[in-house]
């Protein structure tokens, strides 16, 4: 940096004749200095390559920038990135079915999405989640929250947060549910799982697709008329009477109504008109939570790689993680298992990437076949199984309308 300082400086000769040999040496210095600075220049860029500002990006759409990067792993690495500030831009998690679980590839999760609500322009896929073969296919591994209503429980793993005002948040989720059932002592209940006797479980109108196939028995849990009912809030308690037990089972969900599955001691509770309490606590408090999304772990923070590790993450997949910054939001999935385009990253090189892009906060999503990044409705990246995977969930970047903008906050709610 020395040198180019000089260069910059250099002294500017006295006013007067110059004899032609000195003239011509001087020019000759001034396009020297000039080729040098240039190469400089372009060496500076290239020591800044990981910076924020490459791999170059090229604008989709207001607010929305896209980027492919290449490297000699081989790596092939795709990059949206967002606008924070972009009033009209905001993040939403989607089930398979919007608001139902199950498994859909994520350009219909993309198609799905209520037009009423925006239009999606980017989407990249979200948790880990149980598969086709699972007696609840779809169900998110870790936390879902969606425009404020649980879908799916925290399982003490790092998840992705908004708040009212857009804000994303990483945070260690542990669940603190509880359900009592008249005079019963509190047990702790899982949400919209299957259930296998050893505690509780409590379904909400988003399992209805999932259960299709296998309604369950129960007993139905409708508002008490005192209280708000159904749906279910993070951090707020829900007091619900009981209906009945599931005498049809073929019969859907209603909208208003929860399905109670439980083995005993809570079964001697359990008889029609009996006061239920459901309490959604969780560490940390979430009530400010607008929507969550499940992954894991945490790869940065304060710019910094956290060191955190999961099952395979010394192996190369494909990986699909999401970062920001002060200014922007990056979605990023890196092909892999393909020889010759990609071979994958391990967790480690992830972080390393993610943070020389520029984010100071970052998450692992699910990786391997689930890997998928679409703009635009296209398909950006290179599945690994050649064809996009049915899914349980995705975050969408959505383009709002104006009616929808929270004049609080400036920002579309999440």
């Amino acid at each position: 940096m020395g040198n180019l300082t000089q260069i910059l400086s250099t002294p500017t000769r006295p006013s007067g004749s110059i004899p032609l040999t000195r003239l011509f040496s001087a020019v000759h210095g001034v396009l020297v200095n000039q080729v040098l600075l240039g190469l400089m220049l372009v060496g500076l860029s290239r020591v800044q390559v990981w910076g924020e500002a490459f791999p170059a990006f090229r604008e989709a759409s207001p607010g929305i920038s896209v980027s492919h990067a290449v490297r000699d792993e081989p790596w092939s690495i795709h990059i949206v990135r967002v606008e924070r500030s972009h009033p009209r831009l905001g993040f939403f998690p989607s089930l398979a079915f919007h608001d139902r679980i199950g498994l859909n590839p994520l350009s219909d999760q993309v198609t799905l999405f209520p037009k009423s609500l925006g239009v999606p322009v980017a989407a990249i896929n979200g948790d880990f989640y149980a598969i086709e073969n699972d007696p609840m296919p779809g169900d998110p591994r870790g936390l879902f929250i969606q425009r404020g209503i649980l879908v799916s429980a925290p399982i003490e793993r790092d998840c992705l947060w908004f708040d009212g005002s857009g804000k994303p948040h990483i945070d260690t989720v542990r669940p603190r549910f509880t359900v009592r059932v008249g005079e019963s002592a509190p047990q702790e209940f899982g949400l919209n799982e299957d259930f296998d006797g050893s505690r509780p479980v409590v379904l909400t109108p988003a399992a209805s697709t999932a259960i299709e196939s296998d309604r369950p028995s129960g007993w139905i849990l409708a508002r008490d008329g005192s209280h708000p009912g159904p749906p279910l809030k993070a951090g707020q308690p829900l007091r619900a009477v009981v209906r009945g037990s599931v005498t049809n089972p073929r019969a859907p969900l209603e909208p208003d109504c929860l399905i109670l599955r439980a083995g005993t001691p809570l079964q001697d509770h359990l008889r029609p008109g009996a006061s239920v309490v459901l309490e959604t606590r969780t560490e940390p408090l979430l009530e400010s939570a607008v929507s969550a999304i499940g992954g894991g772990p945490a790869l940065v923070h304060l710019g910094t790689p956290t060191g955190k590790s999961a099952a395979r993450s010394l192996e190369r997949h494909p990986r699909s993680a999401f970062g920001w910054n002060e200014r922007h939001c990056f979605l990023v999935v890196v092909d892999g298992r393909q020889a010759g385009l990609s071979v994958g990253m391990t967790l480690a090189e992830l972080s390393e990437f993610l943070i020389k892009l520029g984010c100071q906060e970052a998450i692992n999503l699910d990786g391997g076949g689930s890997t998928e990044l679409i703009l635009d409705g296209q398909v950006l990246n290179s599945p690994c199984y050649g064809r996009e995977r049915a899914t349980a969930t995705s975050l969408l970047v959505v383009r709002v309308p104006e009616t929808r903008l929270e004049t609080h906050s400036g920002k579309p709610s999440p």
